[in-house]
């Protein structure tokens, strides 16, 4: 199995960041928008531009009348630090025996740690598949299920889902692929473009989009 970097990982926050100033844009009115995210400020549906352009190129690849379901995309930096927060207090309660790193690892499998995460610099999408008919299809477990409740079928190489919901996982994994973003191999639905795990994945010199503080 090929090694998983996890955004705890020295390596992510040793990448440099170049901010490019790009802003911020609505992804409403171009994606299919889910709203199990969504918040007053509707800064769930906000990504940078160039990620957002490179979404639009991976819907126009999809066969079969399949499109992209967007369900978030930035997450302002204190929203981030409390999801990091309550997960690995959660991992703490479970793992009592845990060092401090041990759980910092572990938590950052499904939140990363605030201060380099891709969706706080607007760089990340968590999205699924719909068909047709517009109802998401079978990707093998729900859009953020964590890795103990779904028994580590979250990761996006699972060899625990069902056929079908392997298909589902390698056409959207194609399309997005192909279109320059990179998944984080311990969730599914998370793609990004731009960010330090981008750059690290790549080997891009450095990180076009750093964390936003705000819209």
């Amino acid at each position: 199995m090929d090694e998983i970097i996890l955004m705890s990982d020295a390596r992510v926050a040793a990448v440099a960041v170049r901010e490019c100033g790009e802003r911020l844009v609505d992804v409403r009115g171009t994606l299919a928008v889910d709203a199990l995210a969504e918040d007053p400020a509707g800064a769930f549906a906000l990504l940078r531009e160039g990620v957002l352009e490179r979404l639009v190129k991976a819907q126009a690849a999809l066969p079969g009348g399949r499109r992209l379901l967007f369900i978030e995309g930035f997450r302002p930096p204190a929203l981030q630090r409390r999801y990091f927060e309550e997960y690995a207090d959660l991992l703490r309660a479970e793992h009592p025996d845990w060092p401090d790193a041990r759980v910092m690892a572990a938590a950052s499998r499904y939140v990363s740690p605030p201060g380099i995460a891709p969706h706080s610099a607007g760089a990340a999408v968590d999205l699924t598949l719909a068909g047709p008919d517009g109802q998401q299809l079978d990707l093998g477990t729900p859009v953020d299920a964590s890795p103990e409740e779904s028994d580590g079928a979250c990761y996006t190489a699972a060899d625990t889902i069902s056929a079908e919901a392997r298909v589902n996982r390698d056409v959207l994994g194609a399309a997005l692929t192909g279109a320059g973003l990179v998944n984080y191999p311990t969730e599914w639905w998370h793609w990004s473009f731009g960010d330090r795990y981008w750059a690290l994945l790549t080997g891009a010199g450095a990180a076009l989009y750093g964390p936003r503080d705000g819209l």
